[in-house]
């Protein structure tokens, strides 16, 4: 039996022109989790990333941690799955809200961005709207279904999938099957490089854990903890 991990991408740049890209906490967060790794032993026969770029610059650090340094020297290379890229949160909301809303960078809008999320992803999962330039969330589910059941099928140790909070939250929703609804409220609630997990044979995957951060998990490290 293998063992998949699914890990979030390290804190993005919510708020920023460009928010796919790494923060420097988002940076630390993954290098200790390599780091993590590495004092566990881990090793891993396949790693799967989604094509945005913080899913890539999450397993660079991570690997980089993996490896003992802070400098990037990848030498395991990816199986990219746009399968298991995020949904577009501004199409999501704009399903939703008509017009403009401000950018996330005030803790009043920060929780307006993720009401109005919520309320979009929940309408989204019923098939009640279609954000544009987005696929039905069925076609979104099959996507992030291929990528386990290829690890499934040509793998059998220990696998890192590096990707973003929909996907993964999509991931243990269909493996517990729950309703399409249930990914919402998991999504909301996974954390910057939380580390989730499922054994894996040929026929089927188990929830082993959800959400867990096993590199944070000291005193000191406290402020490191973040979700978007």
């Amino acid at each position: 039996m293998g063992t998949l991990y699914l890990v979030r991408h390290g804190q993005a740049s919510l708020g920023e022109d460009d928010y796919d890209k790494l923060s420097e906490l988002g940076r630390r967060q993954s290098l200790r989790l390599g780091q993590y790794f590495a004092a566990k032993g881990l090793q891993f026969e396949a790693v799967l990333t989604g094509s945005l770029e913080r899913h890539a610059q999450t397993w660079d650090h991570i690997q980089s941690g993996m490896a003992g340094t802070d400098t990037l020297a990848p030498t395991l290379t990816p199986q990219i799955w746009t399968g298991l890229n995020e949904y577009d949160s501004e199409a999501v909301i704009a399903s939703v809200h008509a017009g403009p809303h401000a950018r996330p960078v005030t803790p009043e809008a920060y929780r307006e961005h993720f009401r109005l999320l919520r309320q979009g992803l929940q309408q989204w999962a019923k098939g009640a709207v279609a954000p544009q330039g987005m696929p039905l969330y069925s076609d979104f589910v099959q996507g992030i279904s291929a990528a386990l059941d290829h690890v499934r099928s040509q793998h059998s140790g220990n696998v890192l999938l590096v990707s973003s909070g929909g996907p993964i939250a999509t991931a243990v929703a269909h493996v517990l099957g729950a309703g399409a609804e249930s990914f919402v409220e998991l999504n909301m609630r996974l954390r910057n490089t939380a580390v989730s997990e499922l054994a894996f044979n040929p026929k089927r995957h188990a929830l082993l854990t959800f959400n867990t951060l096993p590199h944070l998990d000291a005193p000191q490290l406290a402020n490191w903890i973040s979700y978007a």
